[in-house]
């Protein structure tokens, strides 16, 4: 018995499913979850001492790669000051103001303490401001694990084939409008049918947790109309594109601008850290400045706004690393495509920036529906072959892939040697 599997069993005696995120425990994909004990810059290293090549970097926020020093050196100076007071910082207003200058279109930021936290509050604020109360998602589109964002969600929801979430009331269920992601007619329809009760839109304008799913033209720009003509607040969820597809995110990639847009995971440097922000009209309606209520105790936590800040601090000084991210993502998709070519499956690679996945289908996948029908019992062969082989993908045929800067060419190479051996077998 591995060590894994060891601490497994352990752990499912005092943690439900023994893993602190469902995703974790491997049930999609079968077999038993690897424990990590240790990572450094593009690899990490299980309980048992094995080496894996990462393609998840915590789900995106390792952009500069595990353990990067100056991030970890901050982290450690800062902590001999106390690591919460419960009280407004300088460095506060610091993260403050580089979001400010990196992020298009945002005036005011307000920290949170996870993703989920952000999307919820944002979409509190929207309802807040418009007066309004029932908002448009897209199906597969996961915004965390806030009730209203739970119906027809994608990433672990998804993973899991759980169509209705006990626990969330139809109360809540029924202010939740859905839509396929890059219909833009189907949004039209639904605003049509609910005119002057949408507060607002909420999107990933890269989707992350289908697979990556690109928007297709106009689609983006097409919601961006319809929340200008109706007066609804339009809210890009940037938790896993902001700050990784370009130092604005993807309002400044692919030229499209929100009125609320929230971030998390990347700003922390990994810590757990959230944040919402957007146009100064909206936000000062957050309290204490307005009447919408939303506090945290560990807001603006010290520790991590120090880690974020020295992350964010280094992509914004340094953008040639967006350029070099783009260019190693398309040397692996360039042999991804290739390798899975020797093979006799049907593939799809979707990539923009340093996010890419693989889906075994012979159409395009363009949204939720197109990605579950796609052949995810090879998926999971597929996966398990490359962790036998020391690569480490997400658990998850719906689950888009992180590239690291820390990744090297020679790491890339050694991926698409173990992609062509699984594709063989």
């Amino acid at each position: 018995m591995t060590k894994s599997q060891e601490l497994f069993a352990r752990a499912q005696k005092t943690i439900p499913g023994g893993v602190n995120s469902p995703v974790r425990a491997f049930k999609s994909v079968g077999g038993t979850p690897l424990f990590m004990e240790r990572a450094k810059g593009a690899y990490m290293y299980d309980a048992d001492g094995r080496r894996y090549i990462d393609y998840i970097n915590s789900w995106g926020p390792m952009i500069l790669g595990h353990a990067y020093e100056p991030v970890v050196k901050a982290i450690q100076e800062k902590s001999l000051g106390s690591t919460s007071f419960g009280a407004p910082t300088e460095l506060e207003i610091e993260m403050a103001e580089l979001i400010v200058s990196m992020a298009p279109n945002v005036d005011m930021v307000r920290m949170v303490s996870s993703g989920t936290e952000a999307c919820m509050s944002a979409l509190r604020l929207a309802r807040g401001f418009t007066g309004r109360n029932k908002f448009i998602k897209f199906e597969g589109c996961y915004h965390g694990h806030a009730d209203a964002f739970l119906v027809k969600a994608g990433s672990g929801v998804a993973t899991f084939n759980i169509q209705t979430i006990p626990g969330v009331t139809a109360g809540v269920s029924v202010d939740t409008l859905t839509a396929p992601y890059n219909d833009i007619d189907a949004v039209e329809k639904l605003v049509a049918e609910n005119a002057g009760q949408l507060a607002a839109i909420i999107v990933e304008p890269v989707a992350g947790n289908m697979g990556c799913i690109i928007p297709a033209p106009g689609f983006l720009e097409g919601l961006r109309a319809i929340c200008e003509k109706e007066g609804i607040v339009l809210i890009f969820d940037e938790v896993m594109t902001g700050f990784r597809l370009a130092p604005g995110g993807a309002q400044q990639r692919l030229g499209v601008n929100a009125d609320l847009v929230t971030y998390g995971k990347v700003i922390g440097g990994g810590m757990p850290v959230g944040a919402f922000g957007g146009k100064r009209e909206i936000m000062q309606h957050i309290s204490p400045s307005g009447n919408v209520y939303q506090a945290g105790t560990l807001s603006g936590n010290p520790i991590a706004m120090i880690a974020g800040y020295t992350m964010l601090r280094t992509l914004n000084d340094n953008p040639v690393i967006y350029k070099e991210l783009d260019e190693k993502t398309e040397y692996l998709h360039k042999g991804l495509d290739k390798a899975l070519s020797k093979g006799n499956l049907p593939f799809v690679i979707n990539q923009l920036g340093s996010m890419i996945s693989v889906h075994f289908s012979d159409k395009p996948v363009i949204d939720f529906s197109s990605a579950a029908s796609a052949n995810n019992t090879y998926f999971n062969r597929f996966f398990h072959s490359l962790l036998d082989q020391g690569i480490y993908l997400p658990p998850s045929a719906f689950e888009t892939w992180f590239i690291s800067a820390a990744l090297t060419k020679e790491d890339i190479d050694e991926t698409l040697r173990a992609v062509e051996k699984a594709v063989l077998s």
